[in-house]
Formats: structure tokens, C-alpha cells, sequence
């Protein structure tokens, strides 16, 4: 669970995940964890999995439940929990999510069992019963079961590279690796690949593309961004190191192309994460570096100039790995969770359930003057109902019930 590669041996004797409750709706705060899911959907982030410390039954690690997922609202910063049903995916770390038109897509990740390469999603356009989890019976032959793997998506495809975990099965173009320390655990040994596997969003079948270029060395927790027809993937560890290459996907062609960028690069690492920001800038932020450090340093990748810049920010004290990132529609990008500092000392290792926001661009007229009529709130009020009805029900939902759906705050 905790290691970029190889999980814990204690993986195999993790609790069972917790007994689903009944509570529909709540407040507060999720719990800190490491190696989740997040996804954004306009203004709301939806968050599952992942695992946190804690001495329960002599082991330190354990899944977040299954049945939640947290939301929080990127406009008014309130979390929401919900529970969910239907077929709930087993707890796990290190799947790969997406959100495309409000439907939630879960792939991979590794539970108490070991590896999975089950696919589920979760539609939260169906709200008036709940949200409900669906495991998909894909057509064509599926992605080994692994976890720590990239996403991107374009068109009506979602696309899958490399991780880690068991020997596929069948046929695949691309290169397998065995981890050789794998072999002394108890289940099967694992390793790296730079597999890639397409997903029709419409059909829900699997395909794999035959590439061409120089592609990646396999790998796993490196860090995948669309922008276009790129596929961009950066980082990730390969055996004994964690890297600082940058590569993009032609979605069309199916090329890889290998990016030498001109001037400074961020230093190699695995566990961080890459945020397109625009059209021409991808935002890299945190991760763990070879020598098991801890990183807070925040860069902004230009494609048409093809240099990378270090971006100064607030949280230099506040080192990120194996978090989540989404950008907002305020040109923010959303840090969640992840590590504090180095997770594989295991029970000493620091989660976090912290929100760290990065500003990319200045705020909006009509952020700002939301903000300001939030902060007047006592002098403003009685002139309100002045106020279109779609600003109206903005501030409404920044002092509303917690009632409320998250997606409809």
C-alpha cells in the first residue's frame, strides 16, 4: 500500500473494509489519507479510496470505506459525504479515476486481495436515488490488474498507461518488467509497464493501440495530463529511480514523442501530480523524490515554449506525495490529502486531509465581488434579492443548509 512499486506485505492481511451505514448525507470533514481518487466536475471535487494510519489489529494501515465519497465545492469550500450503493468497489489505494459529463470512472488499484482490473463508475446526474455504483462488464481484453497508472481522455476514449502489478494475461503490445523483489511476497510477483489500453466510453470495450516513436521506460505513480490530442505523461519510478522525463501521446496517431525541455527541469520523482491549467501550461506540484524526500516545490510546464518555471506559492512548508489535484473554473488548482513526508516509514507516516489552494491567475469580477458580499454579509443582505437569481442562489448556498446536494451547492 505504501510503496510506489511494491505494496506492504501486510496488504494481504488488511481489515476487511468497513460495514456500510445508512447515513445518506453529511458534514465535516474527510478523514486524512493517502493514494485516492479525485475528480472534478465543475465546481465540485469528488473524492474516494485511499488509506490512512492507524494501529488497528497490529497492522498501521487501513482503506478509507468504500461506500464514501466526500464532495467538496470549489465555489464555497463545504465538504459534503455521501454514501453510496449498488456495486460498491472494494476499498482500495492507487486506482485511476475520471469525470467525464458528471459520470465518475474507476479503474484498477489494489485492495486486501491484491490487484484489481475491474471497472466501475459512478453517475452523479442520477442523484434523485442516491448515488450508485455500476461494475461494468467490459467487451475486448482488459489491462492487467494493477494500480499507480496514468488516464487521459479525448473524445469518447479513456486511455490507460503503464503501473504496476501481475503479468498480463494474453497478448500485449509493450514491455512487461518483473519487480524481483516482488517475488518474496506472498501473492504473485508484480512489476512496471508502459502498456497501453483504450477504454470506449460508448461501447465499453477495450482496444489496444499498436504504438510508434520512443516510448516511456514502464513505470509507475507518474503523473498523466490531456490537453488536446496529447497525452502528456512526466516522472514516475522505474526500479531504483524516479524520474523527471516529460512525454506526450499523439491520441490520433498513436506516436510518442519524447520532450527535451529547454533551460531548467524539475528534479525526478514519483507520487506528484500534473494539472492542465490552459491550453499551453500544465501545473506540476509535490511527489517523492529517489532519495525518499518529500517535495513541496510547484512548476508550470509552457508547451509552446517548452521550458518549465518554477512557480512560487505559499506552501513551501507543506510537502505533498501521493495527493490529488483538480483545477477549478476559477483557474485554481485544488491539492487534497497525500503524504507530508517520507510514506514509507509506514506508522510514522504524516497524512494529511488539508485543501491547499494554488491560484494561477487572478480571480474573477464576479468572484471578487462574491467574496465581498460574503464577507458584508450582515450589511449587504436586506439588498440580496437585487441580485440575478443565478448570483442569488451563489451566496445562498455559501450560508445554506448542508442539505443540500454538493453538486447543487
Amino acid at each position: 500500500m505504501a510503496d510506489d512499486n511494491e505494496e506492504l506485505q501486510a496488504d494481504e492481511e488488511l481489515p476487511a473494509p468497513a460495514e456500510d451505514n445508512f447515513e445518506q448525507l453529511g458534514s465535516g470533514c474527510p478523514a486524512e489519507r493517502s493514494g485516492h481518487v479525485a475528480v472534478s466536475d465543475g465546481h465540485c471535487m469528488f473524492v474516494w479510496g485511499g488509506y490512512k494510519n492507524a494501529q488497528v489489529r497490529g497492522f498501521y494501515d487501513f482503506y478509507l470505506p468504500r461506500d464514501e465519497v466526500w464532495i467538496y465545492n470549489m465555489e464555497t469550500g463545504r465538504w459534503m459525504k455521501h454514501i453510496t450503493a449498488g456495486d460498491v468497489p472494494p476499498s482500495m489505494s492507487g486506482s485511476c479515476a475520471v469525470c467525464v459529463d458528471r459520470v465518475l470512472y474507476l479503474f484498477g488499484g489494489h485492495h486486501a486481495r491484491g490487484n484489481t482490473n475491474k471497472f466501475y463508475m459512478l453517475n452523479s446526474r442520477s442523484k434523485d436515488h442516491g448515488l450508485q455504483w455500476v461494475r461494468v462488464e467490459c467487451q475486448g481484453v482488459p489491462p492487467s490488474s494493477k494500480d499507480k497508472l496514468g488516464v487521459w481522455v479525448y473524445k469518447n476514449k479513456l486511455v490507460f498507461f503503464g503501473g504496476y502489478g501481475y503479468y498480463p494475461e494474453g497478448e500485449q503490445h509493450g514491455t512487461f518488467e518483473f519487480d524481483e523483489t516482488s517475488f518474496w511476497n506472498s501473492g504473485l510477483p508484480r512489476g512496471w509497464n508502459d502498456h497501453v489500453h483504450v477504454l470506449d466510453s460508448e461501447t465499453f470495450t477495450w482496444s489496444q493501440p499498436i504504438t510508434t516513436g520512443k516510448s516511456p521506460s514502464p513505470r509507475a505513480a507518474h503523473a498523466c495530463a490531456t490537453v488536446g490530442n496529447r497525452g502528456y505523461v512526466f516522472g514516475g519510478r522505474y526500479r531504483d529511480s524516479r524520474m523527471n522525463d516529460l512525454y506526450y501521446l499523439n491520441l490520433d496517431t498513436w506516436e510518442w514523442n519524447e520532450i527535451i525541455a529547454q533551460g531548467i527541469c524539475p528534479v525526478g520523482r514519483s507520487w506528484h501530480s500534473l494539472t492542465p491549467v490552459s491550453l499551453d501550461h500544465l501545473f506540476l506540484f509535490g511527489g517523492f523524490t529517489t532519495d525518499k524526500q518529500p517535495l513541496s516545490d510547484a512548476w508550470i510546464y509552457c508547451i509552446s515554449r517548452n521550458e518549465w518555471i518554477r512557480f512560487e506559492h505559499n506552501y513551501s512548508e507543506k510537502p505533498r506525495l501521493w495527493h490529488t489535484a483538480c483545477a477549478s473554473e476559477e483557474g485554481e488548482v485544488i491539492v487534497f490529502g497525500g503524504c507530508a513526508n517520507n510514506l514509507l516509514a509506514h506508522h510514522k507516516a504524516a497524512h494529511s486531509n488539508e485543501i491547499l489552494v494554488f491560484s494561477l491567475q487572478p480571480k474573477s469580477l464576479v468572484r471578487l465581488c462574491l467574496e465581498a458580499v460574503t464577507c458584508f454579509k450582515e450589511v449587504l443582505a436586506s439588498s440580496w434579492n437585487c441580485l440575478p437569481k443565478h448570483l442569488l442562489h451563489s451566496i445562498n448556498q455559501r450560508f445554506g443548509s448542508n442539505t443540500h446536494p454538493a453538486w447543487e451547492m
